[in-house]
């Protein structure tokens, strides 16, 4: 994920008499949407859904009753305001009540004094978080084939993805080599045409695109010449994360003449609808990607894969759970869509989550089992660990080292940067040929304007045998990831390391009175990077993956409810790209891409969720992510406890003992989960309650978004029946109930609890025996023993005789009052 800003965009000009200071506004009116309207209307019956129950796109009841929202929302527009003042965006009608519109602060002002008006927020700016997973999770072998193999696993399941677009030529996305698809009747997604081509980006695989965008004209920021107005995907984003979830099975990923091995998408055979709303150059606005979620659930998507959310809380609202975006996707859950949100990379920071809600299941990112690495030895014998996805050297050859400000072609040119090794021309092609390049890693790699990828093309353009790419200053927490190249090429990324090549070569370098080198006499030769290292201390938690606690508000005052919720691959992750993805720069114009972010891990999380989906279709979305959760590991590969990547003071990265805050309930298990033996259910209903029982909340806030009043009995939020117990202040001692819903045959369950020592911790009954469909009760008791003023980590385990083993974390904070 990176903060995207505006660059030089093309100004969409307007005849309408809109104000210069307009802005994008989201409103919410009075009226239920019609995911929840129970009738009253005359002319208008009832439209609203149970608890995880699609929407009949096909009703007259829902089409008619949708038409007159929209015209409403027209009316209060006309009555207010002059025609030619105001620019209506979208209509929202599915999820939400209400509409986008591009209007002055003043008219704003208005709106918001209007009768039925219940809210009026100005929108904002959201961004991305930015194959060998499919073995190292264990799907070809533990998975798939109880779905028939990889060529059934996600059949008929649609996976819809608010993202960048997709490129729908890339062989992750082909039928020509598949089983025909057939129809799939549930879905009613539309199909957009190539306005160029006129063809249709579907294909029987891909069963949906669309593209929303009015926001982001409205906002001056959209260019059609880059941005592309419909769902081709002109950043890589999109179509990285789709192949992801639901790329084909078995697609070789090739650059550079190498072969790195095959591709595969978390459920094969699921298919994909594409709801682009995100693009290159500032991101996206929360209008757009509403009116594409309210759109994707309406057209009866299954899943929604978002690997996107806000630059950080949203400040316009008194809590994080009530927001146009979160109030939209609780209604998505409410007709029964599982939503998979990357949690943020603002790690490894505590309180930086960007996923707040307990209906979404909000994904932190895992480093897998590889790691590419390579070397550098050096003439006087000496080897400096780099990272280098690259060939070698001949081996038995050394090779002279140049750097690129001793073959300067003019002093003249030193405005350039040319120790970054982008432009050729700046540097003595006779000098180099034949030789290994010295650049530097300055700070124009860091912001995008330079790239490992032109570094190759100079160093191949000047016939140098390889390059190394030196780094001298490093910020604690600074990221290196290994780019492919075609020519020998690598990264020393520790500065200790950088600065024994330098002094070697600076010894090995005579120079003259004026400083011009007379001979270049120090060597070196590079090793093989192209093949990874697998490491059992697999899973870690990445870096750069954002961290909890939970937070309720933009105080960040901490919630009851943990998060992030469960971890994924999230680094280093082969998948597709589309030519002119230019989301980052060393993989423009190539087919496959391996890059890094909870963007990544979210869509693991969300083909896994196609394929329990695939095995229990009538499961809800909070009983799929129950499934994901207590069948987790907490341990490595090795079966140690996992670890976290930490900043330190005096390096740039540590590894530290993970706690929840870090992996949620852990790292994901996807044989287990699809018979998981338990599962801990929850619907709207229990939802609304958390939010009611959350203090601080506006009862009226709570029906503005949900158009219910308060009226439960859920006592405390820590009582929402999560497969997670957190209590972020607890004073003396708490009872918190949960219960589980037996998903298998008839089995008995030992119930133990554990706790670090600041807590003590109670459960209730010891042991219980749970029919096939049968619901059971427990509870835990947590007493405050002393205050440390940091949270204490548990959990409760459940064991069956039929061997099930059902885990959730429990997190407490003690206070004396």
């Amino acid at each position: 994920m990176r903060l995207l800003e505006f660059g030089c965009v093309l100004v969409v000009v307007s005849a309408l008499l809109i104000s210069g200071d307009a802005e994008i506004y989201i409103v919410t009116v009075e009226g239920e949407p019609i995911i929840s309207y129970t009738g009253g209307i005359s002319g208008f019956e009832a439209t609203a859904v149970e608890s995880d129950e699609k929407i009949d796109t096909e009703s007259e009841l829902v089409t008619s009753y949708a038409r007159h929202l929209e015209k409403k929302h027209d009316m209060l527009l006309g009555l207010l305001f002059e025609e030619g003042t105001y620019q209506k965006l979208y209509s929202y009608r599915h999820l939400i009540n209400g509409f986008a519109v591009h209007i002055s602060p003043e008219q704003a002002e208005t709106l918001r004094r209007a009768p039925g008006v219940k809210s009026v927020e100005r929108d904002w700016k959201v961004r991305k978080h930015t194959t060998h997973t499919p073995q190292f999770l264990g799907l070809p072998t533990g998975v798939w084939p109880t779905g028939g193999g990889f060529d059934r696993a996600g059949e008929d399941i649609v996976i819809g993805f608010v993202d960048s677009g997709i490129y729908p030529h890339h062989p992750s996305f082909a039928t020509h080599n598949a089983e025909p698809y057939g129809p799939v009747p549930k879905y009613r997604g539309k199909c957009e045409a190539d306005p160029d081509t006129k063809r249709s980006y579907c294909n029987g695989k891909i069963v949906g695109a669309q593209h929303f965008a009015q926001a982001a004209i409205a906002a001056g920021a959209f260019n059609p010449i880059i941005d592309f107005a419909s769902p081709l995907d002109g950043d890589g984003h999109g179509s990285h994360t789709a192949s992801i979830a639901a790329g084909n099975n078995g697609i070789p990923v090739r650059m550079h003449g190498h072969e790195f091995g095959r591709a595969s998408g978390m459920a094969p055979r699921a298919r994909i609808a594409v709801y682009k709303a995100l693009y290159r150059l500032f991101g996206g606005y929360v209008a757009d990607v509403v009116a594409a979620i309210d759109q994707a659930v309406y057209d009866g998507v299954d899943i929604l894969s978002l690997s996107v959310g806000p630059n950080s809380p949203p400040a316009a609202t008194r809590t994080t759970f009530l927001n146009p975006f979160d109030a939209t996707l609780l209604g998505a859950v409410k007709a029964g869509v599982f939503v998979a949100q990357a949690a943020g990379n603002g790690g490894p920071f505590p309180k930086t989550m960007v996923s707040y809600s307990p209906w979404i299941a909000s994904v932190a990112a895992a480093i897998d089992d590889r790691r590419y690495k390579n070397h550098l030895m050096l003439g006087n014998g000496k080897i400096l660990a780099g990272i280098g996805l690259s060939p070698s050297t001949h081996l038995n050859e050394t090779y002279t080292l140049v750097a690129a400000n001793d073959v300067l072609l003019d002093s003249s040119v030193m405005r350039y940067s040319p120790t970054d090794c982008q432009r050729p021309e700046l540097l003595n092609k006779n000098l180099i040929k034949g030789n290994i390049l010295l650049c530097g890693y300055s700070f124009n790699f860091v912001v995008g304007t330079a790239s490992i990828k032109k570094v190759s093309e100079t160093a191949k353009a000047l016939a140098a045998v390889g390059f190394v790419l030196c780094v001298e200053n490093v910020s604690p927490g600074t990221k290196f990831d290994p780019v492919p190249v075609g020519l020998p090429g690598i990264l020393i990324t520790d500065a200790s390391y950088s600065k024994e090549l330098i002094n070697y070569y600076n010894i090995t370098t005579p120079r003259d009175w004026t400083g011009r080198v007379k001979r270049f006499e120090g060597t070196g030769k590079i090793g093989d990077g192209l093949m990874p290292i697998l490491h059992k201390s697999a899973p870690q938690v990445a870096l750069f993956s954002a961290r909890g606690p939970n937070i309720k508000d933009f105080s960040f005052q901490e919630a009851d409810l943990l998060k992030p919720d469960i971890l994924a691959p999230g680094s280093l992750i082969w998948a597709a790209w589309c030519p002119n993805g230019t989301d980052e720069p060393n993989y423009v114009g190539e087919g496959f891409a391996m890059i890094s972010g909870t963007s990544m891990s979210a869509p693991h999380i969300a083909g896994i969720a196609a394929l329990i989906k695939q095995k229990h279709p009538h499961w809800s979305p909070a009983a799929i992510k129950s499934a994901l959760m207590t069948t987790s590991t907490t341990l490595d590969r090795a079966g140690n406890p996992l670890l976290a990547q930490q900043t330190s003071e005096s390096e740039a990265m540590k590894l530290v003992k993970a706690t929840p805050f870090d992996y949620g309930s852990g790292h994901v298990d996807p044989t287990a989960a699809l018979d998981p033996g338990l599962i801990f259910d929850a619907g709207y209903e229990d939802y609304l309650g958390f939010l009611c029982t959350t203090p601080g909340i506006d009862i009226h806030e709570i029906r503005n978004y949900t158009h219910t009043p308060c009226n439960t009995t859920m006592g405390k939020p820590s009582n929402l029946n999560t497969p997670s117990i957190t209590i972020s202040h607890l004073v003396r001692t708490q009872v918190v109930t949960r219960t589980v819903t037996n998903v298998a045959e008839e089995e008995t369950y030992v119930i133990t609890a554990r706790m670090q020592p600041a807590v003590a911790i109670e459960v209730n009954p010891p042991a219980m025996t749970i029919k096939a469909g049968a619901s059971r009760q427990f509870s835990v008791t947590l007493t405050v023993r002393s205050v440390r003023g940091t949270y204490s980590f548990g959990e409760v385990l459940m064991k069956g005789n039929r061997g099930h083993k059902v885990r959730i974390p429990v997190l407490a904070n003690g206070y004396r009052r």
